[in-house]
């Protein structure tokens, strides 16, 4: 019976880790710090705005809707010259490389707030989603996954791309017309893994 009770014992231990199974000189492994952005919180902030104003504005063109593009590309010209770009963590090539395209984009929402009809404004448009794109690369934006979208008949075939917070097809091109015609071409995603 003792031997039962021992056998028991032992196992009751084992199952529950009684023992203790770290040899001797082996470290334990800590908890892993959370991760953190390369650049400044204030400046990934700002940058979540100015990329919101961008998605309102592909939402406008969604929409087809005149007002809300114009609103829209406000918006993104006053986020746009806020960016502080010194608090990028990155070297003055590169940031001077952000600089022109955050120009861009600025200059280009600019000229859509000028444009009379809505695909003049769509041409706009895809000239700030160019450089948006190449800014959200540059700055290694790490709060988020963007999406680099296509539609290849946006512009008589010439093709088209935006950017988005989902992988879902909204085309700003076409909008009610083709309104999923498009596909996720890239997955920017710079978030540590």
């Amino acid at each position: 019976m003792r031997k039962y009770i021992l056998i028991a014992a032992l196992a009751v231990l084992g199952a529950c880790g009684g023992g203790s199974e770290t040899n001797p000189g082996e470290e334990t492994k800590k908890d892993e710090p959370l991760a953190q952005s390369k650049n400044s919180s204030d400046f990934n902030t700002k940058f979540t705005n100015f990329l919101n104003n961008y998605y309102h504005l592909k939402d406008a063109f969604v929409l087809s809707n005149n007002e809300m593009a114009v609103t829209s590309a406000n918006l993104l010209v006053a986020s746009a010259d806020s960016l502080d770009l010194k608090e990028v963590k990155a070297d003055s090539s590169i940031v001077n490389m952000a600089r022109g395209y955050v120009q861009t984009v600025s200059a280009e929402s600019k000229a859509l707030v000028q444009e009379k009809d809505i695909e003049a404004r769509r041409k706009s448009f895809q000239m700030i989603s160019d450089a948006m794109y190449d800014l959200v690369r540059t700055i290694r934006f790490d709060k988020e996954v963007v999406y680099h979208q296509f539609c290849p008949m946006a512009f008589n075939d010439a093709g088209a791309y935006w950017l988005s917070s989902t992988a879902d097809i909204k085309n700003p091109y076409f909008g009610k017309k083709m309104l999923t015609c498009g596909e996720v071409k890239d997955s920017i995603d710079f978030r540590a893994k």
